[in-house]
């Protein structure tokens, strides 16, 4: 295994993922202000499931986005 393409194809992914989780979940979050659903000052309960093929990781992230 070579060290270094295998940490640069780690930070790629992680730097996608945290790209794109961020979009929708503001996308979402907004349409949810918008269509009154939401308030606004709320604190919301977010997971993240990491799974990887070939391997038996599965392993959650959980916290809390507040949006005040």
């Amino acid at each position: 295994m070579n060290q270094d393409t295998f940490n640069m194809s780690i930070r790629k992914f992680l730097k996608h993922v945290g790209v794109h989780s961020q979009r929708e979940i503001e996308g979402v979050v907004q349409a949810a202000i918008d269509a009154g659903r939401l308030k606004g000052n709320e604190r919301l309960p977010a997971k993240m499931t990491l799974t990887l093929g070939g391997t038996e990781l599965s392993v959650t992230f959980e916290d809390t986005i507040n949006l005040e």
